[in-house]
């Protein structure tokens, strides 16, 4: 997360979120260049264990990681 102030503005919001659910990683976003899924996938976490949930459900088929 981004958090603090620029000026008088206030600043706050998210770089990457998590969420763990029915044991699988759903990854609800992403603002980095980072290809985070493939960062799981090198650490030994199953593709099928990875939700991209950032996508519609009718697009996570085609992504090539787990659906849910």
């Amino acid at each position: 997360m981004r958090v603090g102030w620029k000026g008088l503005k206030r600043i706050y919001y998210t770089i990457l979120h998590f969420d763990i659910k029915d044991g699988k990683i759903w990854l609800q976003q992403n603002t980095t260049d980072i290809d985070v899924g493939e960062e799981l996938v090198e650490m030994g976490i199953p593709k099928e264990d990875i939700v991209l949930g950032l996508h519609p459900p009718y697009k996570r088929p085609y992504t090539g990681y787990g659906v849910a």
